[in-house]
């Protein structure tokens, strides 16, 4: 299925903690979204592989998006292979987005960047006639190369290229990450109580993914904002455009 819009994320709650509002603004202007997972989370310190993948796809139903498809990778051991990149190549192709979103360029997490330019390469080569990559259908795809490659900003605060307005989503956003219970600190869930402590499942880590939208937000006088980073330089034929 084409969808203007492909977000991957090298963990499930990547997209969603990072640029879930974004989607949701342009899922609200008709705008078709596609998610990919990387891998299924499975050395995280909270819940397990079986888990995340239910909370995933709840998400992925919440926010309304064509498709969330995973590619099992190895979580914290995945390579830059042939055969990782094909994989993903395959998924750029199938759904002809114009549009991708990637993990950070640098973050905390070491598999965060070094994703990000597994999955910008990805899309590069996607555009090559020679790398030939097979549908589920069996049939060879079309090359093709998405117009732009966004990098969301993840857990360190880096100064972002350029943010998006989500004021009217952040509400809708924290839901979205909430349906990742094993992850984090809910009120009254005591589902996943006895679970060890990790940097995200604190009582204020909610209150600080706000804190962190408002802030990125203040700058561009928004009420809350998600932040993004380039690779290549963005071009507009028009200055009013970036008002």
């Amino acid at each position: 299925m084409k969808v203007d819009i492909l977000a991957i994320g090298v963990h499930p709650d990547d997209v969603e903690l990072s640029c879930s509002g974004t989607l949701l603004r342009h899922l609200a202007q008709g705008k078709k979204v596609g998610l990919l997972d990387l891998t299924r989370g499975e050395l995280g310190t909270r819940g397990t592989a079986e888990i995340r993948d239910k909370e995933a796809a709840e998400s992925a139903r919440m926010m309304g998006v064509s498709f969330r498809e995973n590619l099992g990778l190895a979580d914290g051991f995945f390579q830059y292979t042939p055969e990782n990149l094909r994989k993903i190549i395959a998924v750029i192709r199938e759904c002809q987005p114009e549009i991708v979103l990637c993990n950070a360029l640098d973050d905390r997490h070491p598999d965060h960047g070094r994703s990000a330019k597994l999955q910008a390469d990805a899309c590069y080569y996607s555009g090559l006639v020679k790398i030939e990559t097979t549908g589920k259908n069996g049939k060879l795809h079309d090359r093709w190369r998405p117009r732009a490659i966004y990098h969301y900003i993840q857990d360190y605060n880096l100064k972002p290229d350029f943010v998006v307005d989500i004021s009217e989503y952040i509400d809708r956003k924290m839901e979205l990450i909430g349906a990742f219970r094993s992850q984090f600190y809910i009120p009254q869930d005591t589902e996943f109580s006895e679970e060890l402590d990790s940097p995200i499942s604190g009582k204020t880590f909610m209150s600080f993914m706000r804190a962190k939208g408002a802030a990125y937000g203040r700058v561009a006088g928004f009420d809350y904002a998600e932040g993004f980073n380039v690779a290549r330089t963005p071009g507009v034929s028009d200055l009013f455009d970036l008002l």
